[in-house]
């Protein structure tokens, strides 16, 4: 592949504290267009992406997929010949690295990958980045994966960069927590040449929607095992 066309798309709901430091660290000349789901956000996520030079996208769907389905219907939106080679998803809390995006996209350039996750499990975490449930959570569905569809992952990390055609050929359609694993689930079942690598992660600014509260731990670990299930 030559120099690929990236397009970056970012689910924020309520990120006004971090979206401009996610923003801002992003190298740009790896990437064509920034996309902001503002994901009904109460406060100034959208203006202090849009201020940054993001595209806003509105989603006031609650739901971290309905975020990021939003995004990729915004470049679907384009014609063809404008529609990028490889999609990256980034969080924009600033838990993770935005500055580290040129190392999910190398095997994809190098040894042509279609999907590439950014593993947490295997990087350098600050201390309280993730929480005990949150460890649990991803071993518990990278192991059950593994066990049922033969595919080695050791994370569900946000962080993630993927061949367009081949996300669209995912159909992807979960609103919310089973996002990710949806992925990396449907990415096996179509035998996606698949692989990791180590991100730096952080503790994220402000408090976080799913795992700070016990309601959203819940239902985020039973949506993620019931999304693996339901795709048997």
């Amino acid at each position: 592949m030559s120099k690929p066309v990236i397009d970056l798309i970012i689910p924020a709901y309520n990120e006004e504290a971090s979206i401009g430091l996610v923003v801002a660290d992003i190298p740009r000349d790896w990437v064509r267009d920034i996309i902001v789901c503002n994901n009904a956000s109460t406060d100034k996520t959208a203006e202090v992406a849009a201020a940054g030079g993001a595209t806003v996208v509105d989603q006031p769907r609650p739901g971290y997929g309905s975020a990021c389905l939003a995004g990729m219907a915004h470049i679907t939106a384009k014609k063809l010949s404008e529609q990028p080679d490889i999609v990256v998803f980034l969080d924009g809390d600033y838990s993770d690295h935005p500055e580290e995006l040129p190392l999910l996209i190398k095997p994809i350039l190098e040894e042509e990958m279609d999907m590439v996750i950014g593993s947490r499990a295997t990087g350098a975490m600050e201390s309280g980045a993730m929480q005990p449930q949150q460890i649990f959570g991803n071993w518990l569905a990278t192991n059950l994966i593994r066990l049922f569809y033969n595919y080695h992952f050791t994370d569900l990390g946000p962080f993630r960069a993927i061949r367009w055609d081949k996300l669209q050929a995912l159909e992807m359609q979960d609103p919310d927590f089973g996002w990710t694993v949806e992925m990396q689930v449907k990415a096996a079942k179509k035998k996606l040449r698949c692989t990791e690598v180590s991100v730096t992660y952080r503790r994220r600014v402000g408090v976080s929607k799913v795992s700070g509260t016990i309601r959203g731990t819940i239902m985020a670990g039973y949506k993620i095992l019931w999304t693996i299930f339901k795709l048997l």
